[in-house]
Protein backbone atom coordinates (compact mmCIF):
# COMPACT_ATOMS: atom_id res chain seq x y z
CA UNK A 1 0.00 0.00 0.00
CA UNK A 2 2.98 2.12 1.01
CA UNK A 3 6.25 2.41 -1.45
CA UNK A 4 7.74 5.08 0.92
CA UNK A 5 6.96 4.49 4.41
CA UNK A 6 5.98 1.33 6.13
CA UNK A 7 2.97 1.10 8.77
CA UNK A 8 3.36 -1.21 11.68
CA UNK A 9 0.70 -1.71 13.78
CA UNK A 10 1.34 -3.36 17.53
CA UNK A 11 -1.69 -2.85 19.72
CA UNK A 12 -1.64 -0.51 21.45
CA UNK A 13 0.96 0.89 19.27
CA UNK A 14 1.74 2.26 15.93
CA UNK A 15 5.01 3.05 13.89
CA UNK A 16 5.24 4.62 10.61
CA UNK A 17 9.03 4.39 9.15
CA UNK A 18 10.21 6.86 6.65
CA UNK A 19 11.49 4.79 4.03
CA UNK A 20 14.15 5.98 1.50
CA UNK A 21 17.44 5.26 3.00
CA UNK A 22 18.85 5.82 -0.66
CA UNK A 23 18.09 9.64 -0.27
CA UNK A 24 18.37 9.79 3.90
CA UNK A 25 14.43 9.43 4.34
CA UNK A 26 14.20 13.04 2.14
CA UNK A 27 10.43 14.54 1.95
CA UNK A 28 9.17 14.02 -1.34
CA UNK A 29 5.80 15.10 -2.81
CA UNK A 30 4.85 11.88 -2.74
CA UNK A 31 6.09 11.03 0.69
CA UNK A 32 4.02 13.65 1.74
CA UNK A 33 1.27 12.42 -0.16
CA UNK A 34 1.62 8.67 1.62
CA UNK A 35 1.80 10.32 5.40
CA UNK A 36 -1.41 11.94 4.73
CA UNK A 37 -3.01 8.57 4.05
CA UNK A 38 -1.18 7.11 7.00
CA UNK A 39 -1.87 9.60 9.38
CA UNK A 40 -5.45 9.16 8.37
CA UNK A 41 -5.51 5.54 8.70
CA UNK A 42 -3.63 5.36 12.29
CA UNK A 43 -6.48 8.46 13.37
CA UNK A 44 -9.19 5.74 12.29
CA UNK A 45 -8.22 3.04 14.11
CA UNK A 46 -9.17 3.55 17.84
CA UNK A 47 -6.74 0.67 19.25
CA UNK A 48 -4.19 3.15 18.21
CA UNK A 49 -3.07 4.99 21.74
CA UNK A 50 0.16 5.82 20.89
CA UNK A 51 2.39 6.81 17.21
CA UNK A 52 5.37 6.50 17.12
CA UNK A 53 7.51 8.38 14.09
CA UNK A 54 11.19 7.17 12.90
CA UNK A 55 13.26 7.00 10.39
CA UNK A 56 14.84 3.68 8.19
CA UNK A 57 18.58 3.10 8.93
CA UNK A 58 20.86 4.66 11.28
CA UNK A 59 21.71 7.33 9.51
CA UNK A 60 18.61 10.06 9.16
CA UNK A 61 15.20 10.50 10.69
CA UNK A 62 15.39 12.78 7.34
CA UNK A 63 17.73 15.00 6.07
CA UNK A 64 15.33 17.62 4.22
CA UNK A 65 13.00 17.99 1.53
CA UNK A 66 13.81 16.38 -1.68
CA UNK A 67 16.67 18.57 -3.19
CA UNK A 68 15.32 17.49 -7.19
CA UNK A 69 12.22 18.61 -6.45
CA UNK A 70 13.42 21.75 -4.76
CA UNK A 71 14.91 22.60 -7.44
CA UNK A 72 11.76 22.84 -9.46
CA UNK A 73 10.08 25.50 -7.13
CA UNK A 74 9.12 28.51 -8.68
CA UNK A 75 6.20 30.64 -6.54
CA UNK A 76 3.37 28.81 -7.95
CA UNK A 77 5.04 25.12 -6.78
CA UNK A 78 7.00 26.75 -3.68
CA UNK A 79 3.35 27.57 -2.28
CA UNK A 80 1.04 25.01 -3.05
CA UNK A 81 4.08 22.11 -1.70
CA UNK A 82 4.85 24.36 1.18
CA UNK A 83 0.91 24.53 1.99
CA UNK A 84 0.47 21.01 1.52
CA UNK A 85 2.76 19.79 3.62
CA UNK A 86 1.86 22.27 6.20
CA UNK A 87 -1.44 21.11 6.20
CA UNK A 88 -0.58 17.02 6.18
CA UNK A 89 2.00 18.13 9.13
CA UNK A 90 -1.18 19.75 11.33
CA UNK A 91 -2.94 16.17 11.51
CA UNK A 92 0.37 15.38 13.48
CA UNK A 93 -0.67 17.92 16.88
CA UNK A 94 -4.97 17.99 15.74
CA UNK A 95 -4.74 13.74 16.40
CA UNK A 96 -6.31 12.72 19.54
CA UNK A 97 -2.90 10.03 20.35
CA UNK A 98 -0.27 11.51 21.60
CA UNK A 99 2.47 11.01 18.96
CA UNK A 100 6.44 10.43 20.07
CA UNK A 101 9.26 11.32 17.25
CA UNK A 102 11.94 8.78 17.38
CA UNK A 103 15.22 11.01 16.17
CA UNK A 104 17.44 8.28 14.77
CA UNK A 105 19.73 10.47 13.37
CA UNK A 106 20.23 13.41 11.27
CA UNK A 107 16.70 15.47 11.33
CA UNK A 108 17.07 18.60 9.01
CA UNK A 109 14.55 20.84 7.59
CA UNK A 110 11.67 18.77 6.93
CA UNK A 111 12.55 16.35 9.08
CA UNK A 112 12.91 18.44 11.90
CA UNK A 113 9.58 19.76 10.80
CA UNK A 114 7.94 16.79 11.39
CA UNK A 115 9.72 16.14 14.32
CA UNK A 116 8.04 19.43 16.20
CA UNK A 117 4.94 19.03 14.79
CA UNK A 118 5.20 15.58 17.08
CA UNK A 119 3.95 15.55 20.67
CA UNK A 120 7.34 14.53 22.09
CA UNK A 121 10.87 13.44 20.83
CA UNK A 122 13.53 11.11 21.57
CA UNK A 123 17.01 11.35 19.94
CA UNK A 124 19.60 8.99 19.62
CA UNK A 125 22.69 10.58 21.03
CA UNK A 126 23.74 10.54 17.30
CA UNK A 127 21.50 12.63 16.12
CA UNK A 128 21.73 16.20 14.67
CA UNK A 129 18.98 18.87 13.98
CA UNK A 130 18.28 21.92 12.11
CA UNK A 131 16.89 24.22 10.09
CA UNK A 132 19.71 24.82 6.85
CA UNK A 133 17.16 26.38 4.30
CA UNK A 134 18.96 29.71 4.47
CA UNK A 135 21.99 27.92 3.03
CA UNK A 136 19.79 27.24 -0.51
CA UNK A 137 18.55 30.81 -0.92
CA UNK A 138 15.23 30.11 0.90
CA UNK A 139 14.09 29.94 4.15
CA UNK A 140 11.87 27.03 5.97
CA UNK A 141 8.69 25.84 4.54
CA UNK A 142 6.55 23.70 6.56
CA UNK A 143 6.14 24.90 9.98
CA UNK A 144 9.82 25.87 11.42
CA UNK A 145 9.62 29.54 11.65
CA UNK A 146 6.25 28.76 13.38
CA UNK A 147 6.45 25.80 16.00
CA UNK A 148 10.69 26.09 17.07
CA UNK A 149 9.92 29.59 18.42
CA UNK A 150 6.85 28.23 20.24
CA UNK A 151 9.33 25.11 21.46
CA UNK A 152 12.62 26.79 22.33
CA UNK A 153 12.26 30.42 22.36
CA UNK A 154 12.36 33.66 20.39
CA UNK A 155 16.14 33.83 20.32
CA UNK A 156 17.32 30.55 20.15
CA UNK A 157 14.90 29.51 17.33
CA UNK A 158 16.19 32.92 15.22
CA UNK A 159 19.53 31.86 15.94
CA UNK A 160 19.10 28.62 14.24
CA UNK A 161 16.87 29.62 11.39
CA UNK A 162 19.30 32.61 10.47
CA UNK A 163 22.76 31.18 10.82
CA UNK A 164 21.71 27.02 9.24
CA UNK A 165 23.65 25.44 12.57
CA UNK A 166 22.95 21.70 13.17
CA UNK A 167 22.37 21.37 16.65
CA UNK A 168 23.83 18.31 18.31
CA UNK A 169 21.60 15.74 20.99
CA UNK A 170 23.28 17.00 23.46
CA UNK A 171 22.43 20.93 23.08
CA UNK A 172 18.96 19.85 21.52
CA UNK A 173 18.16 18.52 24.99
CA UNK A 174 19.19 21.37 26.97
CA UNK A 175 17.57 24.21 24.91
CA UNK A 176 14.19 21.81 25.07
CA UNK A 177 14.30 21.29 21.49
CA UNK A 178 14.35 17.19 22.68
CA UNK A 179 12.75 15.61 25.58
CA UNK A 180 15.18 13.08 26.28
CA UNK A 181 18.50 11.65 24.22
CA UNK A 182 19.50 7.88 24.79
CA UNK A 183 22.24 5.67 23.37
CA UNK A 184 21.26 4.80 19.35
CA UNK A 185 21.03 1.09 20.08
CA UNK A 186 18.51 1.87 23.01
CA UNK A 187 16.37 4.75 21.01
CA UNK A 188 13.62 2.12 20.37
CA UNK A 189 13.54 0.82 23.31
CA UNK A 190 13.36 4.00 25.49
CA UNK A 191 10.42 5.21 22.62
CA UNK A 192 8.75 1.95 23.20
CA UNK A 193 8.65 1.89 27.12
CA UNK A 194 7.47 5.76 27.32
CA UNK A 195 4.70 5.13 24.28
CA UNK A 196 3.92 2.04 26.72
CA UNK A 197 3.17 4.35 29.31
CA UNK A 198 0.63 6.74 27.41
CA UNK A 199 -0.84 4.27 26.43
CA UNK A 200 -1.76 2.58 29.95
CA UNK A 201 -3.16 6.08 30.64
CA UNK A 202 -6.64 7.11 30.15
CA UNK A 203 -7.45 8.30 26.08
CA UNK A 204 -9.79 10.95 26.56
CA UNK A 205 -7.39 12.42 29.29
CA UNK A 206 -4.87 12.23 26.95
CA UNK A 207 -6.73 13.61 24.09
CA UNK A 208 -7.78 16.59 26.23
CA UNK A 209 -4.74 17.51 28.10
CA UNK A 210 -3.18 17.62 24.42
CA UNK A 211 -5.55 20.15 22.98
CA UNK A 212 -4.66 22.34 25.96
CA UNK A 213 -1.24 22.34 25.83
CA UNK A 214 -1.64 23.00 22.30
CA UNK A 215 -4.03 26.01 22.52
CA UNK A 216 -1.93 27.36 25.28
CA UNK A 217 0.53 28.30 22.94
CA UNK A 218 -2.41 30.28 20.20
CA UNK A 219 -4.58 31.98 22.32
CA UNK A 220 -4.32 34.56 25.48
CA UNK A 221 -4.33 33.16 29.00
CA UNK A 222 -7.97 33.34 30.06
CA UNK A 223 -8.47 32.12 26.64
CA UNK A 224 -6.48 29.65 27.70
CA UNK A 225 -8.00 28.80 31.25
CA UNK A 226 -11.52 29.02 29.90
CA UNK A 227 -10.82 26.27 27.40
CA UNK A 228 -8.99 24.05 29.66
CA UNK A 229 -12.14 24.21 32.31
CA UNK A 230 -14.14 23.59 29.58
CA UNK A 231 -11.98 20.32 28.36
CA UNK A 232 -11.54 19.39 32.04
CA UNK A 233 -15.47 19.63 32.39
CA UNK A 234 -15.54 17.40 29.37
CA UNK A 235 -13.21 14.56 31.22
CA UNK A 236 -15.58 15.16 34.09
CA UNK A 237 -18.23 13.74 32.42
CA UNK A 238 -16.12 10.71 30.90
CA UNK A 239 -16.74 6.95 32.36
CA UNK A 240 -12.97 6.86 32.64
CA UNK A 241 -13.10 9.69 35.10
CA UNK A 242 -15.77 7.62 37.22
CA UNK A 243 -13.43 4.57 36.86
CA UNK A 244 -10.08 6.24 37.74
CA UNK A 245 -11.45 7.89 40.77
CA UNK A 246 -13.17 4.59 41.84
CA UNK A 247 -9.31 2.69 41.02
CA UNK A 248 -7.59 4.83 43.54
CA UNK A 249 -10.10 4.73 46.28
CA UNK A 250 -10.44 0.96 45.68
CA UNK A 251 -6.57 0.80 45.49
CA UNK A 252 -6.45 -1.38 42.41
CA UNK A 253 -5.37 -0.95 38.38
CA UNK A 254 -7.82 1.31 36.49
CA UNK A 255 -8.81 -0.24 33.16
CA UNK A 256 -10.09 2.76 31.08
CA UNK A 257 -12.28 2.41 27.73
CA UNK A 258 -11.49 5.51 26.60
CA UNK A 259 -15.62 6.70 27.08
Amino acid sequence: MYQFLKLEKEYPLAYITINRPEVMNALSNALTEELGQAFSEVEKDKKIRVLIITGEGKKAFMAGADIKEVQERDFVLGRDQTRRRQQVLNMLPEMPIPVIAAINGFALGAGIEIALACTLRIASDNARLGSPEVNLGIIPGDGATQRLPRLIGFGRAMEMVLTARMVKADEAYQIGLVNKVVPQEDLMDEVKKLANLLASKPPLALQYAKEAVNRSLEVGLYEGLAHESYLHALACASEDKKEGVAAFLEKRDPDFKGK
